[in-house]
């Protein structure tokens, strides 16, 4: 156990100083001809004067286009505001600006097998994509849809629709028909992207009668493209209009690319909410805000230099593999993983940042916490010589992963906890090179986001948990929602609750040490005596039981009031009896408060999750309260949620 009145780790001076962000203080402190003496300032420097911060990070980052003046306007309005808004520029050219033969794109899957793409094949490519585009009749604004995996040709054919001002937008082929209906029918696209199926945990899975029933039902789609991951080539002769992705770019030329530069609020990407409580709202996202927002993130907070090799484990359908995608705009590689991260050992991806010499692995927290659990110390088997950084997201990370990554998976090496979220498409808080980590901390608030933590009546709090906003416009705020002419479902989405304010839905906390603490999402909490709880409190203490894999918990209504129940599943043999109960009730009870303590735990088998790996609380307090959930569809294991119907132990 670390002493938490010291920090995990510590950069040494060395580190400080090569850092990307020194730099970056170092010059806007010249710009203003005043010094910006450390993290605290420069970030006070990036809210109050976002003018100056943006257009010397446009400079820094080296964005390819016209900015164009004034850097911003309705600076106050939120919404309405707009970063340059007489700028220009092209997505693609910005991500695709080498041409050498050195690797852009290594790509790896469970099965072992890597692929090269170098940054000249990369460049063709997406021209040929493009070429094949305009040739499909496909144009600006039109939308290019996806049912891929995590392989090449997914991020070739966005760049490709990006080459020409089209908008993509993906999905990860685990989706049932449904679920890629719910998305992709709500926006027309003009052409589909397929992979023939795809492999997970050794096993294959064709998905060529749900893409043609995909096809059939979008009136809009002038053309398929299937991709070929299990077959040479697969039977698509029932697809309407469709080509296998060979065919398609080789009948193009190698033409020199044509980027087409567009205004900066050109829509780029369409990202979908999780749908788990309705159709999924459709974000819109624009090009500019995109590439300059993860510029910031890349070589600011994350310290990504050309030379790196940075891999994220996502999917297709969940905000990180957008961020994955720009990374390449700062000249580094990036490595693709394809399939089940524990197949066909709990080793398999930490020999491939190894092997790779991957410097940036990105993941999830519940991957390192099964890793913990699963009792593997990568540190005894790899020397991860390269590997400077670890990020991690989707969840909050336990104060007893941050142990673990430094007991078992490297020393040296900044682990950045981030959270942000598909409707910004990147951070409001995560991760400094140049600062300690703190333990079961976040590190900073993101440069250039207004954070503040308020309490329901809007004020600030200083380190009390209330609900993340952010008070100030930043460039990677939604062009809008697709089919929302007025911006009224926009507005209600994020503004309703505190006017001018970006009001998140995450509970969250400041520390003593300028970082933060996030407890889930604020719809979630607990609130029993009308007290409110974060669930990541309790999972907290209840998963670092041994007995424990995993927890869910959600408040039911009973007696007028709320208790909390508590389900977990358990280890293999594990039998949930009084004992195990009793020592779950105690350590919530010792570590957290006896509010913490729940009325009723319960054992299960699953717990429903999203095809992005979170937990889906409000799904379950749904199914206990009998109310219908609307989209299973968008759950990874939507059967989960029989295992919470009508049971005895919630009805007393």
């Amino acid at each position: 156990m670390a002493d938490d009145d010291a920090p995990l780790w510590r950069p040494d001076p060395a580190r400080v100083a090569a850092a990307r962000i020194t730099a970056f203080r170092e010059r806007l402190s010249a710009r203003l001809g005043r010094e910006v003496p450390d993290y605290a300032a420069l970030h006070a420097r990036s809210v109050s004067d976002p003018e100056a911060f943006w257009s010397e990070l446009w400079t820094f980052a080296g964005v390819i286009g016209e900015a164009g003046e004034p850097v911003l306007e309705r600076a106050g309005e939120m919404p309405g505001a707009r970063f340059f808004p007489k700028g220009r520029l092209n997505f693609a050219e910005n991500v695709v600006r080498r041409s050498d033969e050195a690797p852009a794109i290594l790509a790896e899957t469970e099965t072992g097998a890597t692929r090269t793409i170098s940054w000249a094949e990369l460049r063709r490519d997406v021209g040929r994509v493009a070429q094949a585009l305009r040739r499909h009749g496909v144009r600006s604004g039109d939308r290019v849809a996806g049912i891929v995996a995590n392989v090449p040709e997914a991020m070739i054919a966005a760049l490709g629709a990006a080459t020409i001002g089209a908008v993509w937008s993906s999905c990860s082929p685990d989706f049932g028909v449904e679920g890629m209906l719910d998305r992709f029918g709500q926006i027309a696209p003009a052409l589909l992207v397929a992979v023939d199926g795809y492999r997970y945990a050794g096993k294959a899975h064709d998905v060529i009668e749900r893409v043609e029933a995909v096809a059939r039902a979008l009136p809009s789609l002038r053309s398929t493209v299937v991709v070929p991951l299990l077959a040479d080539r697969p039977k698509v002769a029932s697809i309407p209009h469709a080509v296998l992705w060979r065919d398609w770019i080789e009948a193009e030329p190698d033409p020199a690319p044509q980027h087409e530069r567009f205004p900066f609020h050109q829509p780029l990407y369409i990202l979908f909410s999780s749908g788990t409580t309705g159709v999924p709202k459709c974000i819109v996202h624009g090009a500019g805000g995109t590439l300059v927002q993860h510029l910031k993130e890349h070589q600011l907070h994350c310290d990504i230099r050309s030379d790196d090799r940075v891999i994220y484990v996502t999917t297709c359908g969940w905000m990180m593999w957008n961020w994955l995608v720009t990374v390449l705009a700062s000249g580094a590689t990036v490595v693709l993983y394809d399939g089940s991260p524990f197949h066909p050992r709990v080793s398999r991806l930490f020999e491939v940042v190894d092997r790779l010499e991957v410097t940036l692995f990105g993941t999830s927290a519940k991957f390192l916490d099964a890793v913990r659990k699963a009792g593997y110390r990568p540190i005894a088997h790899h020397r991860f010589d390269s590997l400077r950084t670890i990020t991690s997201t989707g969840s909050p990370l336990l104060p007893e992963s941050f142990d673990f990554v430094y007991d078992s998976i490297k020393q040296d090496v900044h682990l950045a906890s981030i959270s942000g979220g598909t409707d910004i498409v990147s951070c409001f808080v995560g991760g400094n090179p140049a600062a300690p980590v703190w333990r079961g901390e976040i590190q900073a608030k993101v440069l250039a986001m207004d954070v503040d933590v308020f309490d329901s009546d809007g004020r600030s709090l200083a380190l009390e948990a209330g609900e993340l906003v952010c008070k100030s416009a930043f460039p990677s705020m939604p062009v809008g929602f697709w089919n929302d002419p007025d911006g009224a479902k926009y507005r209600a989405a994020y503004f309703a609750r505190f006017p001018g304010v970006w009001c998140h839905g995450d509970w969250m906390r400041f520390t003593e040490h300028g970082g933060a603490v996030i407890f889930g999402r604020s719809d979630a909490t607990l609130k029993p005596g009308g007290v409110r709880i974060g669930t990541a409190e309790i999972y907290r203490q209840v998963e670092q039981l041994p007995e424990v894999l995993e927890s869910l918990a959600v408040g039911q209504r009973w007696e007028g009031d709320e208790r909390i129940v508590l389900f977990v599943r358990l280890a293999p043999g594990v039998v949930l009896d009084e004992g195990l109960r009793k020592r779950i009730s105690d350590r919530l009870r010792r570590h957290a408060s006896p509010r913490h303590v729940p009325a009723r735990i319960v054992s299960v088998t699953d717990i429903p999750r999203t095809k992005s790996g979170k937990i889906v609380e409000l799904a379950v307090r749904d199914v206990i309260h009998g109310r219908v959930v609307s989209n299973r569809e968008a759950l990874a294991n939507p059967e989960a949620l029989d295992l919470y119907r009508d049971l005895p132990d919630l009805a007393r």
